[in-house]
């Protein structure tokens, strides 16, 4: 009997072990970290340490029918790989931009501290640039990824550069088998703190997940409220729910995502009128039962 060995998707630590023994011809099995922390719930573990977490993990492969794990396809990893590159890039851009205001409104600014802080914008905005240029460029070679980034940008908000983190941050949903797995892959899955029997404290994400696709989806969403009747439908009950914005926000941030599964899933493009022919046929029905 071939020896499998099971392990949690754990960003980029997990992956060169995967490799290395993949290559070396053992069969492996990766499991998504929501998996196993719900599988640890239901085990008599009163301390989480590595010991009774790597037991809890074994115990998980040998009760459970567990997929064969194949190495993520080349270009998902080279889009990964830049487009987090990208991220930092474009978050180093930010501190260094607060560094030249900070300069600059002081009594006397060094020019000199100026200049060299501008000229620092300049090299980060021509190597975001240049990475955008890269990404366009891998996914045009490939006509199928192609294909379905133009179906996944057919979404309210979401680009080219959106598309291309969430294929890339889910190896193409290599993992993902329902839109549930995919909300907690990236933390947007609800956790809420209970106290006793009845009194329960406030609800929230876990972001016990991937923050890469959590931040990509934040201007979408802004977007798609601002100009798809769909998600500023939804925006606006939440809002009218809870009275926070930014918990609204975080709602259509997490529908969005499940969208493009569904689009990825079904191969087919956003109908932006769905919202507004569903709302036509519920009042037919209503006017009809009256």
């Amino acid at each position: 009997m071939p020896v499998r060995f099971v392990m949690e998707a754990t960003g980029v630590y997990h992956e060169s072990v995967a490799y290395f023994l993949n290559d070396n011809g053992y069969e492996v099995s990766i499991v998504l970290p929501n998996k196993i922390s719900n599988y640890l719930r239901t085990l008599e573990i009163k301390t989480i340490t590595d010991k009774t977490a790597s037991e809890a993990i074994t115990r998980f492969g040998l009760e459970r029918k567990l997929d064969l794990w194949q190495k993520p396809r080349n270009i998902f990893k080279k889009l990964r790989q830049i487009t987090r590159e990208r991220g930092q890039i474009v978050e180093e851009r930010t501190t260094v931009k607060n560094q030249l205001h900070a300069e600059q409104i002081e009594a006397e600014p060094n020019k000199n501290s100026v200049k060299r802080i501008q000229d620092r914008i300049k090299m980060l905005n021509k190597q975001e640039k240049e990475i955008r240029t890269e990404i366009a460029a891998l996914i045009k070679e490939n006509k199928e990824i192609a294909g379905l980034v133009q179906l996944i940008c057919s979404l309210p908000g979401i680009g080219l550069l959106t598309a291309a983190i969430v294929l890339a941050e889910t190896n193409g949903f290599e993992l993902i088998r329902n839109k549930r797995q995919l909300t907690s892959y990236a933390g947007f899955d609800i956790i809420e703190k209970q106290s006793g029997i009845s009194v329960k404290g406030k609800t929230k994400i876990s972001k016990r997940g991937n923050k890469y696709l959590r931040k990509a989806m934040h201007l979408p969403a802004l977007t798609a409220i601002k100009h798809d009747e769909r998600f500023k439908a939804i925006f606006s009950r939440t809002v009218a729910k809870h009275g926070i914005k930014m918990k609204a926000a975080v709602t259509v941030q997490r529908k969005l995502l499940e969208m493009t599964f569904t689009i990825f899933k079904n191969q087919t493009k956003y109908d932006k009128n769905y919202f507004r022919r569903n709302e036509e046929q519920t009042i037919e029905k209503i006017m009809e039962a009256a």
